[in-house]
């Protein structure tokens, strides 16, 4: 019996190959086994590392047997002769590589989850939380990409007739530099700028935005675009290099904090005093409102009426707006209840119609209705 297998062992090149797999394959299991048990001993006190075991459990099932197989391949120099086992050690490798790739992202998830963790983002002050989570995400985002992006370099070199066509192409002409540069430039110019965004951190997740006219707030910052949530539950998707390249707001960019604005036209016959009181009177009633800012201006008027501006302020921008609509029903409803003629309204001149002597108390109305003008040098006045 045992000469019968040293003779098969010999001459059959397939019974090597099968016996190789097959040893090579219960070797993977059993070194699987014991790294399992050994990481996870290791790593019971560290819940960094445990996280991390956990999120790669899956690549780790596939890459000791591919990677055994593969040693186990190479052992054998003479299988190198038979066609399918050359096509069967390039598909393994490639897998290999994809497997390890797959490895990668998935400890760089972990470790974002476990900074993420430790610096939550649901809490009253989450400035700090806000920023370390901007950059967790898009370096992570990064890295990301600069992995896969190796991984199908490596998967790319192990191919001859790839590795070949491209070695050519770039040595019969610079011209495919310059494509390949060109092409990949909107992927490049996407992974710069998000180092720059979680270096310099013009934006972090959660942040009020105005961008192009839209309210909403920082969503999701990927590896190559930004999602900004509108306030009407619309999404605004923005390339990253699009925030490194053009101006926008963020509003809470080193605070929360805002100051906001309410509009009034009223006439120039309404009492200033009381209308501050009722500004004082509404802000102190209203949970929106910080304690910092209640301000009631005239900033401008006409031959009409007075633009009254009241600025108030709140710890963040949707109270401030919530305040803003409260102090603007608040004065409008005071204003009709105490002060009903304070509409803004037309003033003109009564002039004695021609040929006719005015009254001592005061001009007369015409004789026909019509049209009655202000006067003006250029033309007689507005109409009402």
């Amino acid at each position: 019996m045992g000469d019968e297998l040293a003779r098969l062992w010999a001459h059959d090149i397939w019974v090597r190959l099968g016996v190789t797999v097959a040893a090579a394959l219960l070797l993977a299991a059993l070194l699987r086994s014991v790294a399992y048990a050994v990481l996870r001993r290791l790593t019971r006190r560290h819940p960094v590392a445990a996280g991390m075991i956990d999120r790669a459990s899956a690549p780790m099932e596939w890459l000791m047997p591919l990677l055994m197989l593969v040693i186990a391949l190479r052992m054998l120099p003479e299988a190198a002769t038979l066609g399918p086992v050359v096509v069967l050690r390039r598909l393994l490798t490639i897998a290999l590589v994809a497997v390890a790739t797959w490895l990668a992202v998935r400890c760089i998830g972990a470790l974002e989850e476990a900074a993420l963790r430790r610096y939550p983002v649901d809490v009253a002050d989450n400035l700090r939380a806000r920023r370390v989570a901007t950059q967790v995400r898009v370096l992570g985002r990064t890295a990301d990409i600069l992995a896969i992006l190796l991984g199908a370099a490596a998967i790319l070199l192990t191919i001859p007739g790839v590795r070949q066509l491209g070695a050519s192409l770039l040595a019969s002409a610079g011209v495919a530099g310059l494509v390949l540069g060109l092409a990949a430039k909107p992927v490049l110019s996407n992974v710069v700028a998000g180092l720059q965004i979680a270096v310099t951190q013009p934006i972090r997740l959660d942040d009020v935005v105005i961008i192009q006219g839209e309210w909403g707030r920082i969503e999701e910052i990927t590896g190559s675009y930004v999602v900004v949530r509108i306030w009407d539950e619309r999404r605004l998707v923005v390339p990253l290099n699009w925030f490194i390249e053009n101006p926008f707001q963020n509003w809470t960019r080193t605070s929360a904090q805002l100051i906001g604005t309410v509009f009034l036209w009223l006439d120039y016959r309404v009492p200033l005093a009381p209308l501050r009181g009722e500004l004082e009177r509404l802000c102190r009633d209203a949970p929106e409102w910080d304690g910092r800012v209640c301000v009631l201006q005239v900033t401008d008027a006409n031959e009409r009426a007075m633009q009254l501006r009241a600025l108030v302020s709140s710890v963040d921008s949707g109270r401030n707006w919530d305040l803003r609509c409260r102090v603007r029903e608040g004065l409008i409803a005071y204003v009709q209840a105490n002060h009903p003629d304070a509409l803004p309204r037309w003033r003109g001149e009564m002039e004695p119609a021609a040929g006719r002597p005015a009254p001592p108390g005061g001009p007369i109305l015409p004789a026909q209705p019509g049209t009655q003008q202000s006067p003006s040098p250029e033309d007689g006045g507005p109409r009402r």
